[in-house]
């Protein structure tokens, strides 16, 4: 017994060295080269550059605009607000009062800044993963007032760059229309300020 468990021991390791060194090293080595190659903006976290070059985000992860200047991305429950280290969804039910009273407090803050009738979902509610940097166009244009009024702009020319701002579905089919907050508020910033 001693003799067959020596001898089916050594093909064991040899498949688990084998296995380690082609999984742990080959493989990711071959998928990061294909990455770094064909898709060099995508494999390094799709940043975005100011004239500069200095990264001030990414197009694919959100991140919080405080300024009533700017336009506000939907609530994040990642850690302390668009932490990608943190990203996940509150896990809170529809049932859930701590939900409630914090979408509840959203609605009130979006009325004061003077969204009228019915408050766009996306500006009340997190994503999945907390993460999200796109809104719905309806979003966007119910913060239209605000923006055009802080930056002394008229309101049509703010609602004509988030029309032209607006990403259509994938073949007209996959997905919804939306607007990356991150590229529209570098537009705005290219519009002028007061």
């Amino acid at each position: 017994m001693g003799k067959d468990f020596i001898s089916s021991l050594r093909p064991a390791i040899v498949l688990t060295i084998l296995f380690a060194i082609l999984l742990g090293l080959v493989y990711p080595m071959a998928m990061t080269g294909i990455g770094q190659t064909l898709f060099p903006s995508q494999a390094n976290g799709s940043l975005v550059r100011d004239a500069g070059g200095r990264v001030i985000g990414s197009s694919i992860v959100g991140q919080a605009f405080a300024s009533d200047r700017y336009f506000q991305t939907r609530p994040s429950a990642a850690g302390k607000g668009y932490d990608g280290l943190a990203s996940s969804g509150s896990n809170l039910g529809p049932a859930s009062q701590a939900l409630v009273d914090r979408v509840k407090s959203d609605v009130a803050k979006r009325r004061a800044e003077g969204v009228a009738g019915p408050v766009p979902a996306d500006l009340v509610t997190a994503s999945g993963s907390g993460l999200d940097p796109d809104l719905s166009p309806e979003a966007a244009q119910a913060q239209v007032a605000r923006v055009a009024r802080v930056r002394g702009l008229a309101e049509a020319q703010v609602r004509a760059l988030v029309d032209r701002a607006v990403e259509r579905p994938l073949l007209g089919i996959l997905g919804e229309p939306h607007i990356n907050v991150l590229a529209l508020n570098r537009q705005l910033d290219r519009l002028g300020q007061r």
